[in-house]
Formats: structure tokens, C-alpha cells, sequence
């Protein structure tokens, strides 16, 4: 025989709570007590902020050019610097030259009293002191000149490209001869008029050194 539900006709409060169930707390109900405890917003004191502290620093703006200007006076024109020029000096050559003296000057130079390669060294430098190389083919001297080597000055002479080429193209087109011998038309003959010089110098200064050494005696 089935048992009979009693049926509820108003609210059993003792019933209700034996049907409620545990659960953890009712995060509404935490709401509500912490809007409870929490003060109304009127009743909140603003809180006085220092002006220096709360503010953000404010950086100046930077002086625009026209004030950069006005304040450390005007600008210096640039100064426009010009590209330097190179000068270009003319082509040159470099060649070797030997040069001696003639056999009729061999007797002077031993007598001269100074030592004849220094002589001839001497005259070399004044033949070619302000010498210039011509483009003109000289032809070598036919004089005889002094076997006597220990006496041949030695020495490298810058010369002219353009004329030491026309040389070359006119009497040396294979480039098989020395530059000495295109070019020793033009210096030999200057050398050994500058020996004769020298040795008449040296003749005359020798004399009037002698004659300086006569005169205290008589």
C-alpha cells in the first residue's frame, strides 16, 4: 500500500531551511557588507595633492631658428672653400751622362795644381747650371778627348720628355742608342769651354798668390 504525500498549503519555514543547501558564501552578500563598511562618497575628504609633486614637469619648447638667430646674433656666411689646383709640371727625363776632358787640356790639368777631376766636375756643373735640352740633333765633336778615365765625371741630368722625344723619333726611332749619345752634342762642348775657364781662373789666382809672395822679399 503507497504511503501518502501530505500536501503543504503555506510556508513551513523549518521545512524550507532543511531543503536549503550549503554552498560557500553568496559573492552578493560580500557586495553588499563591503558597500555596508565603505563610507558614502560625500563624506570622502579630497585629498590635497602638492601642485609640484602631482604635476607632470613641463619641458620648454625648443626656441625655434629664428629666435636661435636673434639670440646668438646672425650666422657667418660659410666661407666657400676652392678646390686646390694641382700644378702640373712639365714631363721630364732622367739620364745618365759621362763626360771627360779633350787631350789638349790633359798637360793644364796636371800643371793647375788642383786635382783635375775635380776640375772637370766643376765645369760640369756650370755647363749645365741653366742649360736646356734642345729638340735640334747636335752631332758628337770629333775632337780627341783625354784617355785618362780617373778623370770622367759621372752624374744624372734631368732633361726635357718632349724634346728627348723628338730626338728619339728623328735619329732613334728603334731606341737602341744611348740617351748620352743624342744629347752629348750639346753638353760636351759647353764642359770644355768651362775647363778652359777654370784653368785660366785657376792660372790667374795662382799668379797673383806668387806675386803676393814676391813682393814682401823685394
Amino acid at each position: 500500500m503507497r504511503k501518502k504525500i501530505p500536501t503543504i498549503t503555506r510556508p513551513d519555514l523549518a521545512y524550507a531551511a532543511s531543503l536549503r543547501p550549503e554552498v560557500g558564501e553568496d559573492p552578493g552578500r560580500e557586495e553588499v557588507r563591503l558597500a555596508e563598511v565603505m563610507p558614502e562618497p560625500g563624506s570622502v575628504q579630497p585629498a590635497v595633492l602638492d601642485d609640484h609633486a602631482a604635476s607632470p614637469q613641463r619641458t620648454q619648447p625648443e626656441p625655434s631658428h629664428q629666435a636661435r638667430q636673434e639670440a646668438t646674433g646672425p650666422a657667418e656666411p660659410a666661407v666657400m672653400s676652392s678646390p686646390t689646383r694641382t700644378r702640373h709640371s712639365p714631363a721630364t727625363r732622367k739620364i745618365d751622362i759621362r763626360v771627360n776632358a779633350l787631350e789638349r787640356q790633359e798637360e793644364a790639368l796636371i800643371d793647375c795644381g788642383v786635382d783635375p777631376a775635380h776640375v772637370i766636375r766643376a765645369a760640369l756643373r756650370r755647363a749645365v747650371k741653366n742649360w736646356e735640352l734642345g729638340s735640334e740633333f747636335v752631332p758628337p765633336s770629333e775632337e780627341q778627348r783625354t784617355r785618362i778615365t780617373e778623370w770622367r765625371a759621372r752624374t744624372s741630368l734631368v732633361v726635357d720628355a718632349a724634346a728627348l722625344t723628338a730626338l728619339l723619333r728623328a735619329h732613334d726611332p728603334l731606341d737602341v742608342l744611348s740617351k748620352w749619345a743624342l744629347v752629348c752634342g750639346q753638353i760636351e762642348p759647353r764642359v770644355w769651354a768651362e775647363i778652359d775657364i777654370l784653368l785660366d781662373e785657376i792660372a790667374v789666382r795662382a799668379a797673383a798668390q806668387n806675386a803676393e809672395k814676391v813682393a814682401p822679399e823685394t
